[in-house]
């Protein structure tokens, strides 16, 4: 699946032939630019060949599913391997290995049934186009809520496994020296989304009851809204009244909530409220929900600073965007809020949980839906197999690099093999349903499974984007597109 970083470069210098790395160096000055190694199998190289040569051969092996209707044929041989050797320089040679050996992927294929006509009780719901818990009631007949408990008993095992054999010191000494409260081993990347939601709802099961989990929310300080042109006298007399209350005259309550709502984003809103879910599903646990709240200020100096070679070989907009919002939620300062007074409190958990996977397999992005509605199912299942397949080189890279910045480690449960084999092995209409309103067609399979474990209204919520539900797009140049070259990260 590619979850670990590994980037390589390539030098016409026998030798300097090949560097390996997990992460960019701050100090690393190189003609030659760092790359990806892509995941789509072993790569072989001979490096005494190499060094009498003066050129760099690669010999791959790749990956081919177990079963015999879906060996990778020759011609995707020919694409994947035009497709890596567009990236290297002319100097390295790059082909199949001479006895093409191949390796069994340890996923199934994905399952590309088509059914001849949808029915089913969900197609009744199609009447408005908001969610409510009665149109999800409405799916779960028989088939889908076996199903949904089919897909809770793979992820609850992909969860357990990632949460409980942690190396935990009972020793009360362990213990925080101020407050005598138990330290977290794990924590969640935290939206109160509906992937956000089901890994906590899991890691509950079987995290020890004693020990606290930690819900990581980041929120980036939002703009005033600027005065708008052509301001009439109602609303000038209005202002004048308003800069007659100096700022000296507030009391500190008023302007320390005055700054904390200039954090309530859309992420802190659903963030909050998945938290009551939570604390309603299981009282005895302790929630501690960790509010992160980033300055424009703070963030550009963090970018320059940490941020920005981590996010190196990505250069996106959308890079620069994710990147630093998993940077600052993972390295976990914040103000705790959930217990008390609010307090300053830094996350040690070294167990970092983060629903990448989800939205790539279930069809939880707009573009999904714009893909089905313009060819149907047919090329929604292509979108699917294609998001899965550069899952790494697109996302788990560069947050492993972010994330492991601070010394902690992500892991992603709905990557889990049997997870994602599950998951391909199900027609495309079990997964999700495109028909459906936003907030249940998306998703459809985990927000039934989410119903199933006694989770509310976090079941209906419409995905938000991490860059803006935590709003730190809205900080940035607003004609910027996702896709285009980030300014940023190139003059740093």
């Amino acid at each position: 699946m590619g979850r670990r970083s590994l980037l390589w470069q390539f030098s016409d210098n026998p030798k300097e032939a090949l560097c390996l790395t997990s992460v960019d160096s701050l100090l690393s000055v190189s003609e030659h630019q760092w790359k990806e190694v892509p995941a789509s199998g072993i790569f072989r190289v001979d490096l005494e060949d190499s060094l009498s040569s003066k050129a760099v051969t690669l010999y791959w092996y790749p990956w081919k599913f177990k079963s015999a209707e879906n060996l990778t044929k020759e011609m995707t041989f020919r694409e994947d391997l035009s497709n890596i050797s567009k990236d290297l320089p002319p100097f390295v040679h790059f082909s199949l290995n001479t006895s093409e050996l191949c390796l069994t992927a340890p996923i199934a294929p994905i399952n590309r049934t088509i059914p001849r006509v949808l029915t089913g009780p969900s197609h009744a719901i199609c009447i408005s186009n908001t969610a409510s818990m009665e149109d999800l009631q409405i799916c779960l007949d028989e088939h889908r809520k076996a199903v949904a408990h089919q897909l809770i008993d793979v992820l609850s095992e992909a969860v357990r496994k990632r949460v409980l054999c942690l190396q935990r010191d009972e020793n009360p000494i362990s213990m925080d020296a101020v407050t005598s409260e138990r330290k977290a081993s794990v924590a969640i990347l935290f939206s109160g989304g509906i992937d956000s939601m089901v890994l906590a709802a899991l890691s509950d099961c079987y995290v020890p009851l004693e020990e606290p989990i930690d819900l990581l929310n980041v929120a980036f300080m939002m703009k005033p809204l600027n005065t708008p042109k052509g301001t009439n006298k109602y609303n000038k007399k209005n202002k004048k009244q308003i800069s007659s209350c100096p700022e000296d005259a507030m009391t500190d309550s008023t302007k320390d909530s005055a700054y904390q709502s200039s954090f309530d984003v859309p992420d802190r809103i659903t963030g909050r409220a998945g938290l009551k879910e939570l604390e309603a599903l299981n009282p005895s646990r302790t929630w501690n929900f960790i509010e992160i709240n980033i300055t424009a200020e703070e963030l550009k100096e963090m970018r320059e600073q940490h941020i920005s070679h981590l996010v190196l070989p990505l250069c996106t907009v959308l890079d620069d965007s994710i990147g630093c919002a998993v940077w600052f939620a993972s390295r976990g300062i914040g103000i705790k809020t959930n217990h008390g007074e609010p307090k300053l409190y830094t996350s040690v958990a070294k167990v970092v949980l983060t629903g990448i996977g989800a939205d790539e397999q279930l069809a939880g992005y707009s573009r999904h839906r714009l893909r089905f509605q313009s060819s149907g199912l047919d090329a929604l299942i292509e979108e699917l197999s294609m998001e899965l397949g550069r899952i790494s080189s697109r996302n788990l890279g560069r947050d492993d690099r972010v994330i492991g910045d601070h010394g902690k480690e992500a892991r992603f449960p709905f990557l889990d093999e049997d997870v994602v084999s599950f998951l391909n092995s199900l027609p495309i209409w079990d997964k999700a349903d495109l028909t459906l309103p936003r907030g249940i067609g998306e998703k459809l399979i985990l927000r039934l499974a989410a119903k199933e474990l006694g989770l509310k209204a976090s079941c209906i919520l419409p995905k938000r984007a991490m860059q803006f539900g935590s709003r730190i797009a809205k900080l940035e140049n607003h004609k910027e597109k996702a896709s285009d070259q980030c300014a940023r990260l190139q003059s740093l």
